[in-house]
């Protein structure tokens, strides 16, 4: 095997111009390839790191059925406490868990004693929810952060219309789940950036005073948002929730509880989606280089040394030897040109990480590009040249070994 992979060295580097052409052509796939990954990936989860920590959560828990309505926000749906309390008690046997958050979700009338207009709210309790979406707080334009009892934080969008600002005194008012209107005076403790674009209209009170407004008894709860350790295993502490509340059935033996990742709450996760059949068609188009690239250079091989196999054939080589030779000298090409791309790569990656390239997502301006150089990536990436050049190699190399040597010797 060593003779044979010296041969194969020795063979390539015989026609030196188009070897290094080729080279490079697989060199510059594999820096370009494994630069948008990296890029891409770090946009992904700037992206996603955005939306989660900043109002969605990880993962969600409600009340089956709850997420096919809750553009209407039924209040009818909510949680009673004897369930809240079976969903923490799983959740804090669970260490995967970093923190979750409950939330009471309703819509109402927001007015500022001039106008009125209508608002969504969300009813927390501010330790819970600075945990599960530590991001939430850093979207504050105007105000402290930190959602106080009489306090509101009301979105950009509606503060700007209505004319209010931090300080001023507004009323909400809201339909009860009896059907019955109440309201409560309010003070504008924060004016929120939206974490959605423009059009958001989301604001937060303190769980007490959501309670207060609904006329509940005890909180009932809408969503319990999660927040979870590592967020590589989001799906593995997904199953396991998912797995735990699923024994718990109502009266009609069905499910009392519904669990969702980010994934299926949030419509960014379609852009996600997007990114990464980006980066598999810019796979494929690697895939494509090399594998024309490769089998261009291994028939011209095997036209231009005809006479040759035939005369290593004729002194007894074997067609498997003739075989590897050929196979052994795609392989080499593929090595080469993946082991030099991925040092470029690694150095190119750097590069962007020292350039502290900024960018602005949604309503998010001057966040920070971190392409980060991740040995998985290179590794597969590595593997998939090596493995193109194998088969792109298969066909010249067949062709090589199932040759006469007699044809072969007479070949002109």
């Amino acid at each position: 095997m060593a003779n044979l992979i010296k041969i194969a060295g020795r063979n390539l580097f015989r026609y030196k111009r188009r070897t290094l052409l080729t080279l490079s052509l697989i060199v510059i796939g594999v820096l370009f390839v494994t630069a948008f990954v990296a890029v891409t990936g770090s946009f992904k989860g700037m992206m996603i790191g955005q939306i989660t920590d900043s109002f969605v959560g990880h993962m969600q828990i409600h009340r089956k059925g709850y997420l096919a309505a809750i553009d209407n926000l039924p209040l009818t749906m909510n949680l009673k406490p004897g369930a809240v309390r079976k969903v923490e008690a799983v959740l804090e046997a669970m260490p995967e868990i970093e923190a979750y958050s409950k939330r009471i979700k309703f819509g109402g009338m927001f007015s500022n004693f001039t106008e009125t207009t209508n608002i969504r709210l969300n009813g927390v309790d501010p330790e819970m929810e600075a945990k599960t979406v530590p991001l939430l707080l850093s979207r504050v334009l105007e105000g402290e952060k930190a959602i106080k009892k009489g306090e509101i934080f009301v979105p950009e969008l509606l503060a700007r219309g209505m004319k209010v600002k931090v300080g001023d005194m507004v009323v909400v008012i809201t339909t009860n789940r009896d059907g019955s209107v109440n309201g409560k005076q309010l003070r504008v403790g924060a004016i929120l950036e939206s974490a959605t674009g423009p059009g958001g209209r989301d604001g937060y009170v303190h769980m007490d005073d959501a309670v207060e407004i609904l006329r509940m008894d005890a909180p009932e709860i809408s969503e319990i948002a999660l927040r979870v350790k590592d967020f590589g295993r989001l799906h593995e502490v997904f199953g396991t929730l998912k797995a735990k509340l699923s024994g718990e059935l109502n009266k009609q033996g069905k499910p009392v509880f519904d669990v969702h990742t980010w994934e299926k709450i949030s419509p960014f996760y379609h852009i996600a989606r997007m990114i990464d059949m980006m980066t598999l068609f810019v796979k494929i188009m690697l895939v494509a280089i090399v594998l024309i690239s490769i089998m261009n250079v291994m028939i011209m091989a095997v036209y231009e040394r005809v006479r040759e196999i035939g005369t290593i054939a004729a002194i007894g080589t074997l067609p498997r030897k003739i075989l590897a030779m050929f196979l052994l000298e795609g392989l080499l090409m593929g090595a080469i040109g993946a082991i030099i791309g991925s040092i470029l790569s690694s150095g190119a990656i750097y590069a962007l990480q020292m350039a502290k390239i900024s960018f602005d997502f949604g309503r998010q301006t001057g966040l920070i590009l971190s392409p980060n150089i991740d040995p998985v990536a290179l590794i597969t990436i590595s593997g998939i040249v090596i493995g193109v050049s194998i088969v792109a190699s298969l066909q010249p190399a067949l062709k090589a070994a199932r040759m006469d040597p007699i044809e072969a010797l007479g070949h002109v």
